[in-house]
């Protein structure tokens, strides 16, 4: 199975780190976060895989080479300027199979071969992760009418949403809604499918999952992969 990794990003969220040095190859315990990807990826019949790379690629290319330490085949898809989330999908030739695309900055214990299993059952052009956020509001919320008057005062509420955790299963068809060399982020892409009247399929997963874009993410990251190791990597 082929499986993309965006790894091409400039992480501005957690400079300064990133100045000088890639997020994809920040360090969780004693492997970069992208290794504990790549490794898991692996596990689950994913040998085929490409990092589309574009900030500091050399950096990413020299640690990880070929991807034999991995027990990957590894290549890299470079972009010149940056094409966003989704452009990049348009320099990796031989797309003609499904195939996952994921940040390369994710903590995470999902199974991508239910992923997967549920992508083919579904028979949908393209599948996303999702999962529930509670975001706590430390503020009064207060509602009114047009008029100015109060009609509801909610204390510290907790909101509930549904978000996208950066993982994708896609049929090979979706390159024909991706213009070659041009800017296009993954949920622009989704919008456009959607306008199209593609159905698209959501997989719902309760586990663990982290996107270490943020300080303090990052930070919360190392705490639970140190308490919690083995749900990360799978056996050597």
């Amino acid at each position: 199975m082929r499986a993309i990794i965006l790894a091409g990003g400039i992480g501005t969220r957690l400079a300064p780190y990133t100045t000088i040095f890639p997020k994809p190859l920040m360090p969780i315990g004693n492997m970069p976060i992208l290794e504990i990807v790549m490794r898991q990826l692996a596990s689950h019949g994913f040998q085929d895989l490409t990092l589309a790379v574009g900030y500091l690629a050399e950096l990413l290319m020299a640690y990880c080479g070929d991807g034999s330490k991995f027990n990957v085949h590894l290549d890299y898809s470079r972009e010149d300027e940056p094409l966003g989330t989704a452009g990049p999908l348009a320099l990796v030739p031989n797309l003609n199979e499904t195939f996952l695309v994921m940040n390369g900055d994710l903590l995470t214990t999902i199974n991508y071969s239910s992923m997967l299993d549920y992508h083919r059952k579904r028979g949908a052009i393209a599948t996303l992760a999702r999962y529930q956020r509670d975001v706590e509001i430390d503020l009064g919320v207060i509602e009114s009418n047009s008029d100015g008057w109060l009609s509801n005062y909610i204390e510290k509420p907790t909101l509930h949403y549904a978000v996208s955790m950066g993982i994708y299963i896609f049929e090979p068809e979706i390159m024909a809604y991706i213009p070659y060399g041009q800017r296009l982020d993954l949920p622009e892409l989704l919008k456009k499918l959607l306008a199209e009247g593609q159905q698209v399929n959501t997989f719902e997963f309760n586990g663990y999952w982290l996107d270490i874009g943020r300080h303090e993410d990052y930070e919360k990251a190392i705490s639970i992969f140190a308490e919690n190791r083995g749900d990360f990597l799978p056996p050597v």
